[in-house]
């Protein structure tokens, strides 16, 4: 059943087309990610949907009502920002409308209240436009993935996050191999052209086996200047072929990546940083034990926990090098904390990131361009910039730093997921060693190799990726669950022997009851 339908709708921001919808509607039971870069309209379409805001052209046709989550919440309130929103979440599903429009519901959220929102969401009887950065929560919950494009259209994509970025990057090889169909016809016409003028021109000369007085005689010249003007009227409507071509633009390569780093051969693989009997509190509240760990050159390890437990508590120390932290010499680090004072908003982005850098100019380009500051984006001051384009500015001018340790608090608030997907590949790429704290699973998964977790007023490191640590099942619990493997094995085996001899449904039921037990345990 259709609730909502969008027509031929466009929104202006004075002289500027901000969001362009030809035809899109929304089924009962829909769960829609909204996507798009920051400032693509992502709020402003959600707000016309809920009808607060009216589109200029078009229309929104509903059969629902409608409640909007929204991205800014109050904040005149002593609770933390966590318990705000999970505050507003439950509000708004107590309304039970048919309509949830959520912007941003994950803000604040640890990853534990990420997932008891999703398992909340998908249990909602009702339609749902999500628009979130977070792409584990994009992949639990979404089956449609509406995107804003860089022109402001609203292009439409069935699937989950992971489909949308699949679908895309078929995209990106189609236009890859058209952008070749191009080069190849264009290449045949240039040579198809050049062959006629040559031929056009030739046709002027008087051939070797003619005498001069026989080409008089003969009429030789009027026919070759009719061949000649045949010729070119072939070279100008292949010139014309040529000039209607459909242009096919290059996709844009954007150069790897590779750094010259402070002491790079020397701590790569050893240990750079060992935490011993480290512990915290805060007033009489215990966060962590004393705990032990180690932290070698090249290492990538992200540091979780719920909100509260000591995570930036922990890099802080690391930072300050407190008592219980002992640091390699040839460790340089670079503390990354949301804190923008490092840029000087009266100068460029690029004057802001050589500032500290020791790297060259187009290493920084390079880097500069991978966060999307193409050409002269890097000429605009930092006072113009967005929130999150300042966060990838300073984001920058660290990562080209003359040092090999990033420790980094939150990287990915208030980025949007291209920016993060861009970041990603900044860290994966790079030489040094990464601590990073952060609730984006997906961030996560795509960047650290070994997983720090703060819970229960302990530290425990795991060897490998987040989906590792996430299917990490613990000696005690594997070994009782073989042992009752291996009971209901010997179970099947006994009522097998028995329903051979004296076969009953009480028996058959009792076998199959077992076959889907031992499924079960086999998918956990």
């Amino acid at each position: 059943m259709i609730i909502m339908k969008i027509n031929d709708l466009k929104y202006y921001v004075k002289d500027r087309l901000l969001i362009e919808v030809d035809n899109l509607s929304i089924q009962n039971n829909d769960r829609i990610g909204l996507v798009g870069r920051n400032g693509s309209g992502k709020t402003t379409l959600l707000e016309l949907l809920a009808g607060t805001r009216e589109a200029d052209v078009g229309s929104i046709v509903t059969e629902t009502s409608g409640e909007l989550l929204p991205q800014l919440k109050n904040t005149n309130t002593t609770k933390s920002g966590g318990e705000v929103t999970k505050e507003y979440i439950n509000k708004s599903l107590a309304k039970k409308n048919g309509l949830l429009l959520a912007d941003e519901p994950t803000t604040n959220l640890d990853t534990e209240h990420m997932e008891k929102l999703e398992k909340q969401l998908s249990r909602w009887q009702g339609a749902i436009v999500i628009v979130s950065h977070d792409r584990s929560f994009l992949d639990a919950l979404c089956t449609t993935i509406w995107a804003i494009e860089n022109d402001g259209k609203v292009k439409e994509y069935k699937g989950n996050y992971k489909d949308y970025t699949a679908q895309k990057e078929l995209e990106v090889i189609q236009r890859q191999n058209a952008y070749e169909k191009y080069q190849q016809k264009k290449g045949q016409l240039e040579n198809a052209l050049e062959l006629k003028e040559q031929k056009a021109q030739r046709a002027t000369k008087k051939p070797k086996k003619i005498s001069s007085s026989e080409a008089r005689i003969t009429g030789a010249k009027p026919y070759f200047a009719k061949k000649q003007k045949k010729l070119q009227k072939t070279a100008k409507a292949i010139e014309t072929r040529l000039e209607n071509l459909e242009k096919v633009e290059k996709i844009k390569e954007i150069p790897a990546i590779k750094m010259d780093l402070p002491n790079i051969e020397t701590f790569t693989g050893q240990i750079i940083l060992r935490i011993e009997e480290l512990k915290a509190s805060v007033k009489d509240r215990i966060l962590w034990n004393p705990s032990s760990f180690q932290v070698r050159g090249g290492d990538k390890i992200a540091i979780i926990g719920r909100n509260g437990v000591g995570k930036t508590t922990l890099l802080k120390k690391i930072v300050a090098s407190e008592p219980g932290v002992t640091s390699s010499t040839a460790m340089k680090i670079g503390y990354f904390s949301q804190n923008l004072d490092v840029l000087d908003t009266e100068q460029s982005i690029l004057e802001n990131v050589v500032l500290t850098s020791k790297q060259d100019e187009t290493l920084i380009r390079t880097v500069l361009a991978r966060l999307h500051f193409y050409r002269d984006d890097v000429y605009k001051k930092v006072d113009v910039l967005s929130g999150g384009e300042r966060v990838k500015v300073a984001f920058a001018k660290l990562f080209v730093s003359d040092i090999n340790t990033l420790i980094l608090d939150e990287p990915t608030n208030f980025l949007d997921i291209d920016a993060v997907e861009a970041l990603e590949g900044l860290l994966q790429n790079y030489e040094g060693t990464v601590l990073l704290v952060s609730h984006d699973r997906q961030f996560i998964q795509n960047t650290a190799d070994r997983i720090l977790i703060i819970e229960n007023e302990e530290i425990k490191i795991y060897e490998g990726n987040y989906d590792n640590y996430k299917n990490h099942i613990p000696k005690d619990e594997a070994d009782s669950k073989e042992q009752e493997l291996l009971l209901i094995e010997t179970k099947i085996t006994e009522i097998l022997g028995r329903l051979s001899l004296e076969p009953s449904e009480a028996l058959d039921q009792e076998f199959q009851a077992l076959l889907k037990r031992k499924r079960e345990m086999g998918r956990s």
